[in-house]
């Protein structure tokens, strides 16, 4: 076989194989959003106790809602992987607390993973004061710690009351640059953990269990980031 006749056949199988080759990258790397690594998975559940003609009734919010004076809440979080997470609270008068970790200081540690972790701990429950108005409740998760908004709210918690409010902005800015940089959440689930209709018949019998957040959790996988911002509207 002539020399040009095999340069000409070599180029061809080049061709083809290069051709093969980003084909098979293309396919890989427009995988869809469903199929990409979870690197956050996290149970949570956010419950109240409501006020109503025969007594009270338990509640799991999932969605912006509305309460009044004198319900209560409660959060539940367990994460299933090892990832970081964060609760922060902005009431109607724009004051913010973190309500998770209870200390960064436990980030340090390593909070444990596959442990139930209430807030507020034990038996007790958050109850709605006479300030209403519109109150928002952040719930972050991420692979990586965020060391930007933690620094953020240290600087929050020791200044003086006339720095809180523009602090206290820096800290909600920080909140919507991260939604934004992560803005394609498409890749997150959600289930619930139990199946809740299989509680109804502890309405009357066993109410205490009903109101057990445990058994209400929702367990959320996402990649690298998840942000949920729940609007109450108090009344």
């Amino acid at each position: 076989m002539k020399r040009s006749h095999m340069v000409f056949i070599a180029s061809i199988v080049i061709m083809v194989f290069i051709k093969i080759s980003l084909s098979y990258t293309l396919i890989f790397a427009q995988q869809p959003n469903d199929q990409a690594e979870k690197n956050v998975t996290f149970q949570w559940t956010f419950g109240a106790i409501r006020k109503s003609q025969s007594g009270s009734e338990f509640k799991a919010i999932t969605r912006d809602t509305v309460l009044e004076t004198g319900d209560k809440i409660k959060f539940f979080l367990r994460a299933e992987k090892s990832c970081f997470i964060y609760l922060i609270y902005q009431s109607s008068e724009g004051d913010l607390t973190v309500l998770f970790p209870y200390r960064f200081k436990l980030l340090d540690d390593g909070y444990e993973i596959s442990k139930d972790y209430y807030i507020p701990n034990g038996n007790r429950w958050f109850e709605l004061d006479d300030y209403t108005g519109t109150e928002k409740f952040y719930l972050i998760a991420t692979a990586n710690r965020l060391f930007k908004l933690e620094d953020l709210i240290i600087e929050y918690e020791t200044v003086d009351k006339s720095n809180k409010i523009v602090l206290g902005e820096k800290i909600i800015s920080e909140t919507r640059r991260l939604r934004k940089k992560h803005h394609n959440l498409k890749s997150q689930a959600e289930r619930p953990v139990t199946i809740i209709g299989q509680l109804r018949g502890d309405d009357k019998t066993n109410p205490s269990k009903l109101r057990n957040l445990r058994n209400h959790a929702v367990e959320t996988s996402a990649g690298n980031f998840f942000i949920r911002t729940f609007t109450i509207e108090h009344r």
